[in-house]
């Protein structure tokens, strides 16, 4: 399996060429995450992007809470997410960023769950934007399987990230499954 780190920039990869599909009239269609459009779920991983440099150099979220809160895209949406993707990555790589702890709000995590999280939402959330702005659907297949490989069976929903898990048929693949998982019917 890739390295983690590695699978991260996959996965930011994947979700920065659905942002740069995005044209100038589709910032307002609807996307699979309920309420959300695609202003919206960009907003929200530029917000994740955001948070990153701040919790794993030992911040914490209430630090920032009000600062981040709402919209943090401004009137070059594109443009916000390729400096704070580009800020969150440099984060990343810092020497010892996976075996730090970092103080999220639901507690104490360590940095490589949390970078196994991000890796998640970044993926999952390439896929919704490619549908809302029908881009190409098709994930990396290799970060697809290590995600799936981490997410396992454990259920994801519902509650406020994900949906419940949603049927697949029995020969679905690797990627319907994952996307699934989270209460997504692809």
């Amino acid at each position: 399996m890739p390295e983690l780190t590695d699978l991260h920039a996959t996965a930011m990869g994947e979700f920065d060429r659905r942002v740069r599909a995005v044209g100038t009239a589709d910032w307002a269609l609807a996307t699979p995450c309920a309420d959300w459009d695609v202003h919206d779920l960009v907003n929200h991983l530029v917000t994740e992007q955001l948070w990153v440099p701040h919790l794993l150099s030992g911040g914490r979220v209430e630090d920032l809470a009000d600062e981040l809160a709402g919209d943090n895209l401004g009137e070059a949406p594109a443009a916000t997410w390729a400096v704070a993707s580009r800020e969150a990555r440099l984060a990343w790589l810092s020497p010892g960023a996976l075996e730090r702890t970092v103080h999220l709000s639901l507690g104490d995590t360590p940095g490589q769950e949390y970078l196994w999280q991000m890796t998640f939402d970044l993926t999952v959330h390439a896929w919704d934007l490619a549908r809302a702005v029908g881009a190409d659907e098709e994930l990396d297949a290799a970060l697809v399987a290590a995600l799936r490989e981490w997410a396992g069976d454990r259920p994801l929903g519902p509650g406020p990230m994900f949906g419940a898990p949603a049927p697949v048929a029995a020969d679905a693949g690797p990627q319907d499954r994952l996307l699934a998982l989270t209460g997504r019917t692809p």
